[in-house]
């Protein structure tokens, strides 16, 4: 149950990023949905190989490069999918730190709900 309320809350999300800025833009909340899934995915199995992978970088960074890492994921998605559509690499890095901090109150409030 948990797992279907956070992934509804995700993809509302994903509709309030493209509500508050301009270069993401979403068809409809059942894509969405599915760009939700598709960024959850992404997010469990390609970034932790970047991760791995850019950890000079992001450690000479003092792990501000992770901030790219999830803008690459953003911009990954919203290449696959049909019903998002990212501007440029500028606006995914905006649009994923927007995502970012709506997932973190989500999380947040989660916790609260589900102990």
């Amino acid at each position: 149950m948990k797992l279907l309320i956070q992934w509804f809350l995700y993809a509302a999300a994903l509709l309030a990023v493209a509500a508050i800025y301009g270069g993401v833009e979403i068809s409809s909340f059942g894509s969405a949905m599915i760009a939700a899934l598709v960024i959850g995915l992404l997010n469990a199995v390609v970034r932790p190989v970047l991760v791995v992978l850019t950890l000079p970088v992001t450690l000479l960074t003092l792990g501000l490069f992770l901030f790219v890492v999830n803008a690459l994921m953003f911009w990954a998605a919203a290449s696959v999918l049909d019903g998002i559509q990212v501007s440029g690499f500028g606006a995914a890095f905006l649009g994923s730190l927007i995502y970012s901090a709506l997932g973190l109150v989500i999380d947040s409030a989660l916790r609260r709900l589900f102990p």
